[in-house]
């Protein structure tokens, strides 16, 4: 209950009368949630003492200094004063107005212990929220060395409140109307700070000098703030997006929302920018003489990587070298060789390379940063440069030094004592180096001492710290507690001592021998030219570069499997998956209602303010207690109606839920509630799924134990509770059954009365057994179910009824007692009619009166009773649905785990959800889903099929509530259709819906804590009496079609708690809970009369919480537009859309990346200490949302040394079951969102923000930024840049595995591969961000280690897998084709090295990212399910898929740094069914995949042909079969998962359709009709490259010329001759056959459409001489037929080289005839390139089975839900 009692709702309303919104009358002014510009209305929320005494407060504007210009009214407040002075927008003002009163109130009712005068403001209230608010101020001030102009009396002055109030909502008004400066936080402080200074201005009377008059602030006029302030940033980023070129250019060239951002960390803004705002600065100006970029400089390379993480490659090289030097002594053991003083010596070398890099990472700052050098930063330049300076002073220090040594020693002969003592000369030199890295150590060990030197603003420090780091206003004092210090530092210490362990004995050292032999052997003979010939160091190159690569990337691997086992270990200490499945929750809940109490329900609120320890560990026995069974809590829960009545309208309304969205059937809803307690039951009722059998079970022991004690028998039957409860419950309701159909007042009344008394009587001494015979109970319980069955026919037959309790009579006096009475002590016993001539055959003739057919909640009874009675089986499949089984499990298991108590739902903390919405699907329409694809199959039959379960349980709640006729399901029913099919895609109507399930949860929640226990008694009863009354079944439970009521649905009009509502629960929901839609494009709907509009409209008129914000555009002129963020929603009393606020923009929305614009739009309409950002395709499940305020109170407690800002939450993937590639996605993604996210927020501490649905500290990150950046391109993966900024401005990211939230993902390849690219090329944009680097610097080394493996180290590793490939085949092909291989075979070492040159060094790294995959199933679903779910995946080709999607990752990621070009890539969210065209998946996969698969193709088939291992099939397969599935996998993969990827007609089409796409010749079309635009576009990133981009992939496309050099000497017509004229006259061959070529073209263009004949006459021409050629060379030379196949490999590759460079010198080329040259092979190569993929695929479309093979492996999760693939892939149904 409520410590301060709220007045009762008025209204005249019964507290059982169906739920309603709160009346209001039709105010003049539309309000958003409370209308707070009228107190005298009576509306629920004003009933409020604490919304009343943040309203008061505002209204003390009485005695200050009147605005100019402008009218003053006593209505007024201090927020219209303030927007009076400083010219806010009005709306801006009612905005923060009732936003600001809606916290202040939201934060008293949370005073504990509550306020003695909770009518008044508490200043401890306000105090703390203005803390909050302006601790980002304070700080900027702090860092800047300004004084903070929030200047206060002291803490008696009665001024205080009203200045405390002024700066606070100057600052919410300035945040307010901001638009897109709300990205620039320490822009907005520069903003405040003068703002503030010129509200103490006007506080304190200040007279202006310049006109004599009292100060008047600059902007104080109509959109004064926008049009002075806001505007001019406004413009100036604006100009700034225009330079970017659409985000071409690039990021160094164009100043982005950081750099300006930045511009405010250093003191010189207060000169150059001044205030009023210098338009003249050059900080406004986006033209010449503007200040360019600030603090960073985003320069794209690959060096960033090395960059931004270079501890971590110091590390890694260093131990490279020193392994390499240890490994070279050829000792058993490293230690051992470390006894050589030699060793010692040269493990000096170390720090040579160490200060090398040193001066590799100066080079690299001073490279990219210099432009960041002006007259103001002349400092940032000198220390570049003493940087470079003093690191290349060390390497030539440390290199002197060291040769010291060795000519000491070699002049001495030995290490003599003056060797030893250059030795420790070196050593001393060492100790001067390495003393900045000992003061970090030390500093790392007491990280307390850095955050507190790191934050302190005291200049010594900063001095102190210049060399090591640019001072920045964030990045410091991220250091964690000492606790979290160790433990994620013995997480890192065991992954490096495993991976270093690893590297030196099984990578390193086995290498050492085969080197020393490469090296050793001399006189190799060079089949080709061979230019360095003295050493073979070219070889050792090549054998020891696959090594590398695997040396580098094998980290991420041991990150990987460490983190799986620490994972999966946090997850069973969190007692996760303890309840898996529906059996589990039946062995545990009687329990499980006890855990659903003790977390759900507030706890009496103790009025400490802060929990006592003995609190802490009365919480932690309970807890223990209900976690492992022990103690008897239900007991204590069963003698508490109160506490067993809540439990149940929780449990019911859960059960509802389900059945609400179709996951369950009436008769399943039926046997999973818990009805409310009547007919007098003295045990919790629980759900009949549960009691199932238990009454049969207690028969057969009643029988079996004949004669027993009473108490030995029910001592059996009470093992189990069930059992105990289904006996009782069925005994209760016999008697009250019988009493209810006998007429009270007859005999038979009487006697049936008499009897149970009787029983009662024996039971009560414990004497039953004693004195009825058990084995009569079976006969009794026959005859009961029949009397049940007969009840429940639909025409009742009186006289069957009357026989069957005319034998029930005969069994229950005549046959149970074991001593027979005669008629006279029947008589005397009540037991027998008085009257000696009544027949025993004539009872209960007239004494049956059955209930009326319409009471359905008697009957509702009866039913479970008859299956409480009858059922025989166990029941485990209730609910047979997958998701229901699934949901109610985990609700039940996350019940068990540690999460925060509930407080009452007005003291908790209020928050809103935020959704971004663009032009998605809201609602499916009718034609949508109505209309076939090519295949003949609707979306409403595919999804008929996969969820055909919910399809019949829909088709079952639709007959109730009224339809006659399947086939009105198109008619009358269509909108519940729709609703249906879109709550099983990725919809907004999905989203809001699930969203909503917030506020119905805290409706029900405010009721049970308001409460009274008669309310709860009393309103259990009635609802019970009103559910008989508006139920449409009949006796049997099924849909009487003419039946009165018939049309009321299911729960909202009878079953469900809010028949109890009050009215008061609707306000306090819409207090706690805001749902913002951010349709950005709403008002451009309305104005197309977009359908969108119209169930956007339907969306918010059936959701009250529901608010919509977009953005109108007024055309005022010509080309002159304006913008305003408006929020609108449905007024359920004006039965019409409302605009609540409109404020005006200073200009378009999108100047960034969209989404995050379109966040940032909506931001100032949210509400609350919360906010958690939701996406399009997520969902949300209502007994999820019961524990929102157990999760909101996670922002209370400290997790390390901080609390959080960002709550992590699981989510689940609801896409899994729609075909194999939904699942395997789905595991991935599982597998991180669990698992993952768990290791990275603990030990780890580096969790980011992955996207939604986290929640996010409102205030703390509305004064930081926002939720999102939005910077074009380099922002692109917006959400992560949440959680970098979250991590570098001191906060906490924590993750919570009890509450979970549905999330949707792409289910097709294509959509797959596009979401792939998407965050791979984000990443790619990451690398070069000034976040990454500031972390990677700012972090300690452990958690840089963190963020790299967990960020852009996994895409970089997985690219460098790749590479890892493609260097493991050119070495092996460079060893083959130079003819090492063979020799080395044949010398006398060939053993050692054999076994090298045979190795697969390639490892499959598919196996290692599976592994968190299995871990987390095991965990969750135990060990032999997760073997055999992964044991299918790869039935399914899981591992194509998987080795697919590397191939996608890495060629985005590389792409993306090397030139840019990121973009973002709508993956569309649609249900994947159709068929993908040939030249559609050409077009998307060519450059990523088909290409590179046939490169490394044609390098197995070469080295095949020229290596002397593959003389031996075993070997060559062993060495290459790994490589051959990388490239089978890229190259087949398209087709496996394409449905009706393998059908020999559509290969047909498909082949046709793709030779029209390449032949096609037209201007202006799309790349989907023609070849030549398509390879225009795919050149598009060349345009955002730069020089060292361009020179980069020309050197990488030389490679492609080695294998004419290789091949051609291998040729038979060169005779063993290996000069290099051999190679420059093969390209004669080259040059005749592109002559030809180009003769051919040229005489199709000037004859074949005239002169056709001429046309002929070439080609025959050409075709004879070719010929003739051929002859000569074959007669006349040693030539080959095997030779032309060779040259045919060696010369294909050379054009595709000089194709592609031709492409990076477009710009040169373009303008010249070789350009149509180009144009042309290019179009020859993709044409090719075509049939290489055609040919397989063809090929197995021809065989017979691989067509119904590849459904059964697309489809077969589907199959199992039944789903008929065969008749969707024909379109028949």
């Amino acid at each position: 209950m409520n410590l301060r009692q709220r007045p009762a709702p008025t209204g005249g309303r019964g507290p059982y009368a169906p739920p309603q919104p709160p009346l209001h009358p039709e105010f003049s002014e539309p309000f958003n949630i409370i209308p707070i510009h009228n107190l005298l209305i009576d509306h629920p929320s004003l009933r409020y003492l604490e919304v009343r005494a943040a309203a008061a407060a505002l209204r003390s504007a009485g005695d200050l200094r009147k605005p100019p210009f402008n009218p003053w009214h006593d209505s007024m407040d201090l927020l219209d004063w303030l927007g009076l002075f400083f010219g806010f927008q009005t709306d801006n003002v009612r905005n923060q107005r009732e936003h600001l009163v809606l916290h202040l109130a939201n934060c008293q009712m949370r005073l504990q212990p509550p306020p003695t005068a909770p009518e008044n403001l508490n200043p401890g209230v306000l105090r703390r929220f203005r803390e909050k608010l302006l601790k980002n101020y304070n700080s900027w001030c702090s860092y800047l060395g300004k004084r903070s102009q929030v200047r206060l009396p002291n803490r008696n002055s009665p001024d205080l409140r009203r200045r405390e109030l002024l700066y606070v909502c100057l600052y919410l008004l300035v945040w307010g109307e901001a638009a897109n400066l709300r990205f620039l936080p320490e822009c907005l402080c520069y903003i405040y700070h003068h703002m503030a200074i010129e509200l103490n201005y006007i506080l304190d009377g200040r007279v202006d000098e310049s006109t004599g008059q009292l100060f008047v602030p600059s902007t104080c006029k109509q959109y004064g703030y926008l049009d002075f302030v806001v505007t001019p940033i406004y413009t100036m980023i604006k100009g700034e997006v225009a330079r970017s070129r659409n985000g071409t250019a690039p990021h160094s060239a164009w100043r982005n929302y950081d750099d300006i951002n930045e511009y405010f960390w250093s003191r010189k803004c207060f000169k150059r920018v001044k205030w009023p705002l210098d338009l003249s600065s050059g900080f406004l100006s986006s033209m010449e003489g503007r200040v360019g970029k600030t603090g960073f400089v985003e320069q794209r390379t690959f060096w960033n990587v090395f960059r931004s993480f270079d501890r971590l490659w110091v590390l890694l090289i260093l131990y490279f070298q020193a392994a390499a030097i240890v490994a070279w002594k050829r000792s058993k053991y490293p230690w051992q060789a470390l006894e050589s003083r030699d060793v010692q010596v040269e493990l000096l070398t170390i720090f040579i390379t160490w200060s090398g890099l040193r001066f590799l990472q100066s080079i690299l700052d001073a490279g990219t940063q210099y432009s960041l050098v002006t007259r103001d930063t002349k400092l940032l330049g000198i220390r570049m440069v003493l940087k470079s300076m003093v690191a290349l002073t060390w390497t030539v220090v440390f290199s002197v030094f060291y040769g010291r040594i060795w000519s000491q020693r070699n002049s001495d002969g030995m290490w003599s004592d003056r060797a030893n003592e250059r030795i420790i000369v070196f050593l001393k030199a060492v100790l001067v180096y390495v003393i900045p890295e000992l003061l970090a150590t030390i500093l790392f060990i007491v990280p307390c001492i850095r955050n507190v030197i790191e934050e302190a603003n005291w200049r010594i420090f900063y001095v102190l710290t210049w060399w090591f780091q640019t001072r920045t206003f964030v990045g410091r004092g991220v250091r964690e507690g000492l606790i979290d210090n160790i433990k994620y530092s013995m997480f890192w210490v065991a992954v490096l001592a495993a991976k270093f362990s690893f590297s030196y004995f099984l990578q390193i050292r086995p290498l050492v021998q085969p080197t020393r032999v490469l090296l050793k052997i001399k006189g190799v003979k060079y089949v080709w030219h061979e230019f360095f010939t003295s050493t073979n160091r070219a070889a050792v190159g090549m054998l020891w570069a696959p090594v590398i690569l695997i040396y580098l990337v094998d980290l991420q691997i041991w990150y990987t499997i460490f983190s799986s086992l620490v994972g999966m270990t946090i997850g069973l200490f969190s007692h996760i998956g303890e309840i898996r499945n529906i059996y589990q929750l039946r062995l545990r809940f009687q329990f499980f209602a006890s855990a659903l109490q003790f977390n759900l329900m507030s706890e009496n609120q103790i009025l400490n303010s802060t929990t006592t320890v003995v609190h802490k560990l009365r919480d932690a026995i309970q807890r223990f207690q209900l976690r492992y069974g022990l103690g008897t809590l239900y007991k204590k829960m069963e003698s508490s109606q109160v506490e067993a009545t809540r439990f149940a309208l929780i449990w019911n309304e859960i059960i509802i839920t389900l059945r609400e969205e179709d996951l369950l059937s009436d008769k399943e809803l039926e046997l999973l509630e818990l009805p409310p307690n009547c007919w007098d039951i003295t045990v919790i009722r629980w759900p009949c799924a549960l009691l199932c059998n238990e009454l049969l079970i207690a028969l057969s022991q009643a029988t079996e134990l004949e004669g027993a004690h009473d108490r030995w028998l029910w001592s059996r039957i009470c093992k189990s509770e069930y059992r105990r409860c289904a006996v009782t419950e069925a005994y209760d309701s016999i008697k009250y059954m019988l009493l209810e159909i006998i007429k009270y007042g007859t005999e038979e009344h009487s006697i049936v009365t008499n009897f149970f008394v009787e029983v009662d009587k024996e039971v009560g001494n414990e004497k039953f057994t004693a004195t009825y015979k058990t084995t009569v109970l079976p006969k009794i319980h026959e005859h009961l179910i029949s009397l049940i069955d007969l009840l429940l026919m639909p025409k009742k037959k009186i006289d069957k009824l009357v026989n069957v309790l005319q034998a029930l009579y005969q069994l229950a006096v005549r046959e149970l007692p074991r001593v027979k009475k005669s008629m006279a002590q029947l008589r005397q016993n009540g037991l027998a009619p008085l009257n000696s001539h009544t027949d025993a055959g004539l009872l209960f003739v007239n004494a049956v009166e059955l209930p009326d057919v319409d009471d359905a909640f008697l009957y509702r009874q009866v039913r479970r009773l008859h299956t409480i009675l009858s059922s025989r089986d166990s029941m485990q499949d209730v609910p047979k649905n997958l998701e229901a089984r699934r949901r109610i499990s985990f609700f039940s298991n996350s019940l068990f785990m540690n999460m925060p108590r509930a407080p009452q739902v007005e003291k908790m903390m209020a928050f809103s959800v935020l959704t971004p919405y663009y032009d998605e699907e809201v609602l499916f329409g009718k034609e949508m889903l109505r209309s076939p694809n090519e295949d003949g199959i609707s979306t409403l039959f595919y999804l008929q099929k996969i969820y055909d379960d919910e399809w019949a349980n829909f088709m079952e709640r639709m007959r109730r509530e009224g339809m006659q006729d399947d086939r009105d399901i198109w008619n009358t029913k269509s909108r519940d259709l729709r609703l249906w099919a879109s709550y099983r895609g990725q919809t907004l109507s999905r989203t809001v819906r699930g969203m909503m399930y917030y506020y119905r949860a805290l409706k029900m929640l405010s009721f049970l804590d308001l409460a009274s226990e008669m309310d709860v008694r009393q309103g259990s009863q009635n609802m019970s009496s009103i559910g008989s009354m508006n139920s449409g079944m009949n006796t049997q439970g099924y849909q009487a079609s003419g039946a009165p009521g018939s049309r009321n649905h299911l729960s909202r009009a009878g079953s469900s708690v809010s028949l109890l509502f009050k009215g008061q629960e609707f306000v306090v929901a819409l207090m706690k809970f805001t749902y913002v839609v951010a349709c950005q494009m709403y008002g451009v709907h309305k104005a197309k009369g977009d359908s969108r509009a119209d169930e956007i409209l339907y969306l918010m008129k059936n959701n009250e919480a529901l608010r919509v914000a977009y953005v109108d555009e007024v055309h005022l002129g010509r080309e002159e537009v304006e913008y305003y963020s408006v929020l609108v929603k449905y007024d359920q009393q004006q039965k019409r859309e409302v605009e609540i606020y409109r404020v005006k923009l200073p200009g378009p929305l999108k100047l960034g990346e969209g989404k995050p614009e379109n966040q940032n739009h909506a931001i100032i309409f949210t509400r609350g200490d919360a906010l958690q950002a939701i996406d399009m395709n997520q969902d949300n499940y209502f007994e999820e949302a019961l524990k929102m305020r157990n999760l909101l109170e996670e922002f209370k407690v400290n997790h390390g040394i901080r609390k959080p800002t960002i709550l992590g939450i699981r989510e689940n993937i609801f896409t899994g079951s729609v075909s194999s590639l939904a699942w395997f996605m789905s595991a991935q993604e599982m597998s991180f969102v669990t698992l993952g996210q768990r290791v990275l927020a603990n030990p780890l501490k580096v969790r980011m923000h992955y996207g939604h649905p986290d929640v996010f500290d409102r205030f703390w990150f509305l004064t930081r930024g926002g939720i999102s950046k939005a910077s074009r391109v380099i922002n692109i993966s917006e959400d992560i840049y949440a959680g970098f900024n979250s991590t570098l401005r001191g906060g906490s990211v924590t993750h919570h595995e009890y509450i979970q939230v549905g999330k949707g993902r792409d289910v097709g390849l294509n959509q797959i591969s596009m979401f792939e690219a998407k965050v791979a090329s984000g990443n790619g944009e990451q690398v070069l961000s000034r976040d990454i680097y500031r972390l990677g610097h700012r972090l300690d080394f452990f958690r840089m280690l963190s963020v790299f493996y967990t960020t852009v180290g996994f895409f970089f590793n997985n690219m460098m897998v790749i590479i890892m490939v493609y260097a493991f085949l050119w070495g092996r092909l460079y060893l083959a084709l130079s003819g090492i291989e063979a020799y080395a075979m044949n010398s006398e070492n060939n053993m050692a090295l054999g076994a090298v040159i045979n190795q697969q060094f390639v490892i499959q790294i598919g196996i290692f990212t599976a592994l968190p995959m299995i871990l987390e199933n095991s965990l969750e679903h135990g060990f032999i399910p997760a073997i055999w779910d992964f044991i299918t995946m790869q039935l399914q080709l899981a591992s194509f898929f998987f080795t697919f999607s590397m191939g996608t990752r890495a060629h985005f990621f590389g792409r993306t740094i090397l030139h840019g070009g990121a973009k973002y890539r709508a993956t569309g969210r649609g249900f994947v069914v159709q068929h993908k065209s040939f030249a559609e998946n050409y077009r998307l996969y060519s450059r990523s995949h088909f290409v590179k698969g046939i490169e490394l193709g044609v390098i197995l088939i070469v080295y095949a042909s020229s290596s002397r291992t593959s003389v031996t099939a075993f070997v060559y397969i062993a060495m290459t079969i790994s490589s051959w599935f990388l490239v089978v996998s890229w190259i087949m993969a398209p087709f496996i998962f394409n449905p009706s990827g393998f059908d020999w007609l559509k290969t047909v089409y498909d082949f046709d359709d793709f030779v029209n796409w390449i032949w096609y010749r037209g201007i202006l079309v799309r790349a989907d009709q023609s070849w030549e635009t398509w390879w225009y576009e795919e050149q598009d990133h060349f345009r955002t490259t730069g020089l060292w981009g361009k020179l980069l992939e020309i050197i990488l496309d030389l490679r492609f010329f080695f294998f004419q050099y290789g091949i051609v000497y291998h040729l038979n017509i060169t005779g063993n001759r290996t000069s290099i004229i051999v190679y420059l006259l093969s390209w004669i061959y080259l040059i005749v056959a592109v002559g030809l070529y180009i003769i051919i073209a040229y005489a199709r263009d000037k004859y074949a459409a005239t002169e056709h004949i001429y046309y002929r006459l070439v080609q025959f021409l050409v075709i004879v001489v070719t010929v003739l050629v051929i002859v000569l060379l074959l007669h006349f030379t040693s030539a080959t037929a095997v030779d032309f196949i060779k040259s045919f490999l060696a010369f294909l590759p050379t054009g595709w080289g000089i194709i592609l460079i031709a492409q990076v010198l477009r710009p040169f080329l373009q303008s010249s005839i070789v350009w149509e040259t180009v144009v042309s092979l290019a179009r020859l190569y993709d044409m090719l390139f075509g049939l290489i993929v055609m040919v397989p695929l063809a090929a197995l479309s021809w065989m017979p089975g691989f067509q119904q093979m590849q459904t059964r492996i697309l489809f077969n999760e589907a199959f199992s839900r039944g789903l008929q693939i065969s008749r969707i892939l024909t379109g028949k149904d």
